[in-house]
């Protein structure tokens, strides 16, 4: 489709979701917004799917581009808050989503670095003092300062579940949180092998499979394991896409708050896109099929 198509369908597609979710005007006082929230909710999907990242790269494109589809834009700090305001709305349409879309009885979990800056500044860094961590990221063999991000997602690539951690949290403690509603398999990396994990799965119903270390005794079907593999690297295609078009290991924010605002809208753009892809009957992670100049 046409990026014309694209801002129809994503602005159509949230509008069969927001009537369930707001029952009622989410502001009571003062002049009521310019643009409605749906018109906002569409905006920032389509731009964090096109990758322009920040309110004010989202703002300018859709006013020298589209002001004739959206006349009443208006200023760039309205557009800001409305778009803040907006935060827990966009919440609950992914966890709308998730009951609707994302039934599956195999799941893959994994995570990725969210540095906050460059390391030699980490100690200066007043940003989420309280709250970041070190830690190592194993793809690039480099220490980072920050925070780690953590999905799940079903067969299909869609997230299901999500959270982030100061960077030095261990990601077996981390997984139960965001795999509650998980039943069946469960694929993950060598990381998140413990006995402990494995036995708190087992008890709630959920097969933990990873790959064994090279010290222990693996009497798995080696077939079975290299399908399993090959279908975890959907997971390591997501967190691609997250990283590279969305820009997820940015952050632009100063606060916990503004930064849970960023990932969770990020992840819905996401989510979104692999839900259209899917219903265009392109395969659900090739996301570059979606629009077509």
């Amino acid at each position: 489709m046409s990026i014309h198509d694209f801002i129809i369908s994503v602005y159509l597609f949230i509008d069969s979701l927001y009537p369930q979710i707001v029952t009622k005007p989410l502001k009571t006082r003062g002049f009521p917004p310019t643009l409605t929230d749906l018109e906002i909710i569409t905006i920032q999907i389509v731009g964090e799917f096109l990758g322009l990242d920040s309110d004010k790269n989202i703002w300018q494109y859709f006013k020298h581009n589209y002001l004739d589809w959206f006349p009443k834009l208006g200023s760039y700090p309205n557009f800001c808050k409305h778009c803040a305001n907006l935060w827990g709305v966009n919440q609950q349409i992914m966890k709308k989503l998730k009951q609707t879309y994302m039934c599956d009885n195999i799941h893959f979990i994994d995570g990725f670095p969210i540095p906050v800056c460059r390391y030699a500044r980490a100690k200066k860094h007043k940003n989420f003092k309280a709250n970041a961590g070190f830690s190592d990221c194993a793809a690039k063999q480099e220490k980072y300062y920050g925070f780690r991000g953590h999905i799940v997602i079903n067969f299909s690539g869609m997230i299901t579940d999500y959270t982030f951690a100061p960077a030095n949290c261990d990601e077996r403690d981390i997984a139960p949180e965001i795999t509650q509603n998980t039943h069946g398999l469960l694929g993950a990396d060598k990381g998140y092998i413990r006995p402990e994990l494995k036995e708190y799965y087992y008890l709630q119903h959920v097969d933990l499979q990873t790959p064994f270390r090279r010290n222990m005794v693996d009497h798995r079907s080696k077939e079975a394991m290299r399908i399993l593999m090959k279908a975890r690297r959907k997971i390591e295609t997501v967190i691609g896409q997250l990283t590279e078009q969305f820009n997820i290991q940015k952050v632009r924010a100063r606060d916990l708050w503004h930064l849970t605002h960023r990932i969770t809208r990020k992840i819905l753009s996401h989510t979104v896109s692999v839900i259209l892809n899917s219903q265009l009957g392109h395969p659900p992670l090739q996301l570059g099929n979606l629009i077509k100049s």
